[in-house]
């Protein structure tokens, strides 16, 4: 049976996504759903997305691109969805869980579910009753600009399923996309959640001045409180070393394709959180993310300074520069 995948999301690393799974030699059928009617007009007529990675030439057949939701869900075996966390709910507003039933659904989302305050994984299980059996994370470290260029790049797949996961992994495997399996859902998730507000923490200290040095003392306390949460949320046997989250924590930091240290930077900088969203006009996960984060661990008490720190710059207002020199204090 031909494997029918569809990718929920107009965005660069929806288009990635897109590019891998066209480039990967397994017989499959592909189904993109965007909201952008004039974006699916000119990808049906030229080939290329107009708004997000245009050099990527798009491979699928033009009626399987569509902004019918429910006709797209309903002819795939996998969805993979691709939306900003923020926009989750409205997307799927319209889908029953019923839709659902059966399909196994990829969340290559990295964020939270706001004012649910639930990873895409406990949404989904919750909300539309979808087994975590038939939920698969994709985590980095990769950022779709890197996809564009055909760069060396690894993704893990994360899936309670680890035969699921390695099916589907080998769905995305490329000359230049190699996947890794993993069985910690709860792990990489969160993780990925968490690694987008540091990266918009060292964009906060590279605004402000703070050197290398300091990035490197930052980004080390970073996986070590990611460490203390993920073990306190799900305590299973996980090394924080590998890929899925000290890669994808230094690549997020670090990477000038990274929107969330764009975003922090502009904020060190002087920018307010509305002025840096408009001239940004794409999605820092992160900002959303220390929000979420703070209600979390209202729950479970983890000593989260960084966290703390990012959350107190961006919803108390409070002075970037003083929140930072508070922050030098307690890392080590």
């Amino acid at each position: 049976m031909i494997p029918k995948v569809a990718v929920i999301g107009g965005g660069s690393w929806a288009t990635a996504i897109i590019k891998m799974l066209s480039d990967n030699f397994s017989t499959k059928e592909i189904y993109w759903w965007m909201r952008n009617a004039d974006a699916i007009n000119h990808l049906q007529k030229y080939k290329h997305n107009p708004n997000y990675l245009s050099s990527v030439e798009i491979r699928i057949p033009e009626n399987n691109i569509s902004d019918d939701l429910a006709t797209i869900v309903n002819l795939a075996d996998y969805i993979i969805l691709n939306v900003p966390a923020a926009f989750l709910k409205e997307t799927l507003s319209k889908i029953s869980p019923e839709q659902f039933k059966g399909k196994k659904i990829i969340s290559a989302i990295k964020g939270i579910v706001p004012e649910e305050n639930q990873i895409i994984a406990e949404f989904l299980n919750q909300k539309y009753q979808v087994p975590l059996e038939h939920i698969l994370v994709i985590s980095g470290p990769c950022h779709a600009e890197e996809v564009a260029l055909e760069k060396l790049s690894y993704l893990t797949i994360a899936s309670v399923n680890v035969g699921l996961a390695g099916f589907f992994a080998n769905l995305l495997n490329t000359r230049y996309i190699k996947t890794n399996v993993s069985d910690d859902i709860f792990g990489t998730e969160y993780a990925a959640v968490l690694k987008n507000i540091y990266a918009v923490a060292s964009g906060i200290c590279h605004g402000i001045g703070y050197g290398d040095n300091f990035q490197a003392v930052l980004i080390s306390n970073a996986i070590r409180e990611i460490k203390r949460f993920v073990d306190v949320v799900h305590p299973i046997s996980r090394d924080i070393k590998e890929s899925a989250y000290l890669g994808d924590l230094l690549v997020t930091a670090y990477s000038q394709f990274s929107r969330n240290r764009t975003f922090g930077n502009m904020i060190g900088k002087g920018y307010t959180v509305k002025s840096a969203q408009l001239e940004m006009n794409m999605i820092a996960e992160g900002y959303y993310a220390a929000s979420c984060m703070h209600v979390i661990n209202k729950k479970y008490k983890v000593d989260m300074p960084i966290s703390r720190a990012v959350y107190a710059i961006l919803y108390e207002k409070h002075s970037p520069q003083i929140e930072m020199r508070l922050l030098t204090e307690q890392l080590n």
